[in-house]
């Protein structure tokens, strides 16, 4: 049966002044471990691996970050002429660049630093993933690129992978997923019941792309302009880690999948 929950907040989710986050050829240990963590910090981040694609993209989104593997792709100067393109092009040259390389040549670093001036710093991957996540993070949050939003909302309404299930005293209701972020999601559930404001619903079943996550959500509402469309939290209490990691991948591949569809 629901309960009452006290003291629920509403939903936070992305907002139109965070700022995009581009990571140009990814090292491998960026891409399975950093990138988790930056978009559970509420970071909205994209990963690239074509940097002629790169310049129509940041042209596209020209209050955009873009961290950039200098070890991969192409010669480094040859990167050293990309990157100052990118800084004297009128469309990019608000972009804010940081290099990330495990190359801790000196006279390599303030080369970008100094000479070329990126705004995002020249974090050494040598320094490990924990210490490098921090400085991007520190980097990120210099940069306000988060925002006013603490979560990233992504949306799902024409993804057929992303449904959920909920059985109570009534019956079993079966819904469509719509939007979802770290704080909650939107779900269309054809005749679901009329229940009180902030109840506390036990044991939602989400299906995210086969992974099934299993919640404690509260009732925030339903949309005025369809009935069937409830308004839920995940009640944080009760979120385990696996859960909250596979919510948070959902994120990052629809994410992903929007910008590599994305026609420039």
């Amino acid at each position: 049966m629901a309960q009452t929950a006290s003291n629920a907040a509403p939903a936070e989710t992305a907002g139109s002044d965070g700022k995009k986050v581009f990571i140009l050829y990814p090292h491998s240990v960026i891409h399975e471990e950093m990138l988790d963590t930056l978009i559970m910090n509420g970071f909205e981040t994209y990963t690239l691996r074509d940097h002629k694609k790169t310049i129509k993209i940041l042209e596209h989104f020209p209050d955009s970050i873009v961290f950039i593997n200098i070890d991969d792709g192409m010669p480094e100067k040859d990167w050293e002429t990309y990157i100052r393109a990118l800084r004297e092009n009128p469309k990019t040259k608000e972009v804010r660049i940081g290099i990330l390389s495990y190359n801790q040549d000196k006279k390599l670093m303030e080369k970008y630093l100094m000479e070329i001036s990126v705004p995002c710093g020249y974090i050494q991957l040598k320094l490990g993933i924990q210490e490098s996540t921090r400085i991007i993070l520190s980097a990120l949050q210099a940069n306000e690129a988060r925002g006013r939003r603490k979560y990233i909302r992504t949306f799902c309404e024409n993804d057929p992978n992303a449904t959920l299930n909920y059985k109570n005293d009534i019956g079993i209701f079966q819904g469509k997923l719509l939007d979802i972020s770290s704080a909650g999601f939107a779900a269309k559930i054809p005749k679901f019941p009329d229940l009180p404001l902030n109840s506390i619903l036990k044991g939602f079943q989400l299906k995210l792309h086969g992974t099934l996550v299993m919640a404690n959500v509260v009732l925030m509402g339903r949309r005025r302009d369809d009935k069937d469309v409830c308004i839920l939290l995940f009640d944080p209490s009760k979120l385990g880690q696996d859960s909250k990691l596979a919510i948070h991948h959902f994120i990052k591949q629809n994410l992903q999948k929007y910008i590599d569809q994305l026609k420039l």
